[in-house]
């Protein structure tokens, strides 16, 4: 079932037309210190190349408190969105956002983590707005025991998103289930500090849904 694109109310999307994301995650810290940065840059299409869907740079100062297992993040996102088709127009938006990242080990081979964002939006044209976030994410090692050089490993993970109020200006509302996504993909573990990934990502909201290719690459420098 095809869908529109909110912001312009007349482009039609075509749900099975295949996207891509192409991403690139990184994060370090300062020195020895509890200290350090992390962001990603997401160039998104509504296919697999050339129609702009979104262009999202991000970045945030990160802390890992002594003695407890969690990394806290503050941070700015800057998001390019444009519209499905030929219609080369765009809109921006200014988010702040601040997270918890919890991993959690199972067994050998069993990793996860557990991620909690707040955002607050500053989208072009509509009122102030909020959303919470909570990720799944699990990676299991297929050829070791544990995930260390040249290790291939399957990626899971499914977030869902929760508008924080439906209003959003000009007699427009949204749903306060705001989507689900599911990814499913296999990576490799190139060498400590860097790894990349190769999956499919299935977007849902209440009307409609699409997948995209991930392709990834994540370094801790």
């Amino acid at each position: 079932m095809p869908f529109f694109v909110s912001k312009t109310g007349e482009a039609q999307v075509n749900e099975n037309k295949l996207g891509a994301w192409y991403m690139y995650f990184f994060n370090t810290t300062f020195k020895e210190s509890a200290w350090g940065i992390q962001g990603d840059i997401q160039y998104r299409n509504w296919d697999t190349v050339g129609d702009l869907e979104q262009l999202l740079l991000r970045a945030g100062i990160t802390y890992k408190p002594e003695n407890a297992n969690v990394k806290l993040t503050f941070g700015y996102g800057h998001i390019t969105t444009g519209a499905y088709g030929s219609d080369n127009t765009t809109t921006t938006e200014s988010r702040v956002y601040q997270e918890a990242l919890f991993p959690v080990q199972f067994g050998n081979r069993i990793y996860t983590n557990h991620r909690f964002r707040y955002e607050q939006r500053f989208v072009e044209n509509q009122d102030f707005r909020t959303r919470y976030r909570y990720n799944l994410f699990l990676n299991i090692p297929l050829n070791k025991a544990a995930m260390d050089d040249k290790t291939i490993y399957l990626a899971l993970y499914n977030e869902l998103f929760i508008n924080g109020q439906r209003k959003i200006g000009d007699g427009n509302t949204v749903e306060i289930f705001d989507r689900n996504r599911f990814y499913t993909a296999l990576g490799y573990m190139i060498k400590k500090g860097l790894k990349i990934q190769f999956g499919i990502m299935r977007q849902a909201t209440n009307t409609w849904s699409k997948s995209q290719l991930q392709l990834s690459f994540h370094q801790k420098i």
